[in-house]
């Protein structure tokens, strides 16, 4: 009975393990003010003195008329699109100098 239940527990274990793994994403973050610019692939967004601009796809959801001049709330994520990985270089060692 025992192997029963351990065999009816190891599918749910292995979807919470998979949710684990695959449910990582990077941060939502927002931004709130009037739209100064907007185009298919941008928007800006004055919040203070600072201009934000953030790009936008197809895939971004628009509730509402958005055009310039209304205020909104823009939600976004950062998101690595590449990374350079540069060799470390030897810290506290100098290149032998010639004395003369």
């Amino acid at each position: 009975m025992l192997t029963l239940k351990a065999l009816a527990l190891t599918p749910l274990a292995l979807v919470a393990l998979a949710g684990t793994v695959h449910g990582a994403q990077a941060r939502t973050y927002q931004v709130t003010g009037p739209v100064t610019a907007l185009t298919n692939d941008t928007i800006t967004v004055q919040k203070g003195k600072d201009l934000w601009e953030i790009g936008r796809d197809g895939g971004t959801k628009v509730a509402g008329d958005l055009r310039v001049g209304e205020k909104v709330t823009v939600q976004y994520r950062i998101i690595a699109t590449q990374i350079d990985v540069k060799p470390a270089g030897t810290k506290g060692t100098k290149s032998p100098s010639k004395k003369k």
